[in-house]
């Protein structure tokens, strides 16, 4: 069987398994939780069909480093706050129907997302190969993004934690140059990834990191979080002044 076929039936088996639990809990919002692990388990898979290689295993590295990060982060985020407010208005909306259906607009929907975006992991892991220069570059551009999105969050939280700027907006360290460096580190994760994915032959998995991209900023990133951030006092003055997505220097 294709490893592509036995990557997308774990991944449908692991949301199928998920969905039940959401259901147990009352919280659809798990999802959200398994989001980065499901790219390591499709990584892990992928590594064990088709045997190591040298480019195999470095990406199945620089993606468990990404994504078992990400899930530690949110899960630590998220623990005792409860469903997500997004999943909760989708459950009042949908009534009664909402258990049924969440198993396709959120589950489904997403486990077929997490297949289609990791297709440059699976190319590099399957086709394998010895690692070159550009191996490199694509590398350092992950170990980038990791790092950035890693530094946001971590100047995030301690920003939240600090009761004196209770009612405030965030506009320091990397949250200085763009309102959400999270985002971008992730994108940038993913571009790089998508070189691994060229580099293998598979030019065409460059969709896949347009299809995230796209998502961060029009979809589930960027634009849900500023629809809910931008009555806050003083975001208005944060939009003018930061860039959205790119780092760049405040405006005046």
């Amino acid at each position: 069987m294709s490893p592509l076929l036995v990557t997308a039936a774990v991944i449908a088996g692991c949301m199928l398994l998920l969905w039940l639990l959401s259901l147990r809990l009352a919280d659809s919002s798990i999802v959200d939780l398994f989001w980065g692990f499901g790219f390591v388990v499709i990584a892990w898979v992928s590594l064990f069909l088709t045997g190591p290689s040298p480019r195999g295993a470095l990406v199945t590295a620089l993606v468990s480093l990404w994504g078992l990060r990400l899930a530690a982060y949110l899960t630590w985020r998220n623990h005792g706050r409860g469903e997500d407010p997004r999943y909760v208005a989708m459950r009042k909306n949908h009534g009664p129907a909402w258990p049924l259906r969440s198993l396709f607009i959120v589950f489904g929907f997403q486990g077929a997302l997490m297949w289609f975006i990791s297709l440059p992991v699976q190319a590099a892991i399957t086709t394998g190969g010895a690692l070159g220069l550009f191996d490199v570059v694509a590398a350092a551009v992950v170990l980038f993004g990791v790092a950035f999105e890693t530094a946001g969050d971590v100047q995030l939280a301690r920003f939240k934690a600090d009761p004196a700027n209770k009612g405030t907006v965030m506009n320091r360290g990397l949250w200085r140059y763009t309102r959400h460096p999270n985002y971008f580190g992730d994108a940038v994760v993913w571009w790089g990834l998508a070189g691994f994915g060229v580099l293998s032959g598979a030019w065409y998995t460059v969709a896949s990191a347009g299809v995230m991209t796209f998502l961060l900023v029009r979809v589930s990133g960027v634009a849900l979080l500023e629809s809910a951030m931008k009555h806050r006092p003083g975001y208005a003055e944060y939009i003018e002044a930061t860039s959205a997505f790119f780092p760049l220097p405040p405006r005046r």
